[in-house]
């Protein structure tokens, strides 16, 4: 289906409102101005942090690569991220079961266990400074129906291998003081500041000799061996190769059918006092629709967000964002009685997503030389680096089986019935 915005008219007060807590004292890389046509190896659209993992994996590849951004690289749809760097996909396991067989969804979620582990050795390589910490999860049954569920999971990860426990409400309320049913303590997940990370990584990428334009691609041509990124300017850019990183649309292109867009709202608390958060700073995610999930931050902060929904026009959404939040400190309350739900940020962000809950990941159909980057959902900023690693191995010139698991023309003999269900699942909650 055709995008639901045109990439060209969308600037970052259509793709976030309100004000987050990200990135303040972190230093911004300088974007130039395109000022002549040129050629170069890898054309990457898009600046935030999906453009910014592959580029710094593609400059370790020896690849000459710029990136090119319209805007302030970083502060579109990155800048409203909560950055909760999970393995466990919005699709449960037993969900992805059934749309492509216990042996590729169990292979999927350990996929993207070793994309949080492999974000983690980066930023430790590295020395980044970005607020990056190992933590657990908790994911917590919403009623008794849930807790059932929530069983099944955990039997099912258990059977692919997968770390984690099974929590009923006496350990759980005695070791976290969380009044729900039961919950899964997963392992091997972690938190950030998401536009430091962009940031370290864009300088990164630019030592070792990448280059960040200011541009408007408004057109790409596949002419053979190269593409032309043709620009709202007199000037081109012509690469062997491109990626798109532009978080939920194509320029000029149609988005593939398991696509669509929503808005999800987000808030941040005023400092707590230490004693009066959770246990271990471990992210929370509840099995509910609307959705809530909760994190804090180095200066004991609470970051609750969800509540998403359809809304893709960006007046409508700001509009939204006191009655979200209000909904949203109500859950906090309701879940943790201690906090100080006093409001310091609120914001929102449109985001892509997909029936399956899997990133969009490989070559363009009908465009050679074009690849999508585009890592959606919780686990947005996971599946980013995972499209680094394939997208840097298929340029080098190997490929994998497994790299069809996120191809954008993807099928399953349930896909049909599970996104119309899903569909029909959505208008009922709205």
């Amino acid at each position: 289906m055709p995008s639901d915005l045109d990439l060209n008219e969308v600037n970052h007060d259509d793709l976030v409102g309100g004000s987050s807590l990200w990135g303040r004292n972190g230093k911004r890389p300088t974007c130039y101005p395109l000022k002549q046509s040129f050629k170069t190896d890898i054309a990457i659209i898009g600046g935030g942090i999906t453009g910014a993992l592959v580029a710094e994996h593609l400059t370790a590849r020896g690849f000459f690569v710029v990136v090119i951004d319209r805007e302030q690289p970083g502060f579109g749809s990155t800048a409203a991220s909560t950055a909760m760097l999970q393995w466990e996909i919005d699709r449960t396991l037993g969900e992805l079961e059934i749309l492509y067989g216990f042996e590729r969804a169990a292979a999927i979620y350990r996929r993207s266990a070793a994309s949080v582990a492999g974000l983690a050795k980066l930023v430790g390589a590295h020395g980044i400074v970005c607020g990056f910490r190992p933590r657990n999860t908790l994911y917590l049954a919403n009623n008794h129906e849930g807790a059932r569920e929530l069983l099944d999971e955990w039997q099912l990860r258990r059977r692919a291998g997968l770390p984690g426990h099974y929590l009923e409400h006496p350990d759980l309320f005695t070791q976290y003081e969380f009044d729900r049913d039961a919950a899964i303590l997963s392992p091997g997940s972690a938190e950030a500041d998401p536009l430091l990370l962009t940031g370290a990584l864009l300088q990164i990428s630019i030592s070792r000799g990448a280059r960040l334009i200011n541009a408007s691609v408004t057109a790409l041509n596949s002419e053979g061996r190269h593409v032309t990124a043709v620009t709202d300017g007199p000037y081109v850019i012509e690469a062997r190769h491109v990626v798109l990183a532009t978080g939920y649309s194509m320029p000029g292109l149609d988005m593939p059918k398991l696509h669509r867009t929503s808005s999800s709202w987000a808030l941040a608390t005023v400092p707590q006092k230490p004693d009066d958060l959770w246990r271990d700073g471990t992210l929370l995610w509840e099995d509910s629709h609307p959705y809530l999930y909760l994190r804090t931050t180095d200066d004991n902060r609470i970051i609750a967000g969800g509540e998403d929904d359809d809304t893709i026009d960006p007046g409508e959404r700001d509009r939204k964002l006191p009655a979200k939040t209000m909904a949203i400190r109500e859950k906090l309350k309701r879940l943790w009685p201690k906090a100080d739900t006093r409001v310091e940020h609120a914001w929102c962000g449109t985001f892509g997503e997909t029936a399956d809950g899997l990133p969009l990941i490989g070559p363009v159909p009908g465009m050679a030389g074009v690849y999508a980057a585009y890592g959606y959902g919780g686990n947005g900023i996971t599946f980013s680096y995972l499209a680094a690693q394939m997208i840097g191995a298929t340029l080098a010139g190997t490929q994998r089986e497994w790299f069809e698991d996120f191809a954008l023309d993807r099928d399953a003999p349930a896909m049909r019935s599970f996104v119309a269900n899903s569909m029909r699942a959505g208008e009922e909650l709205r």
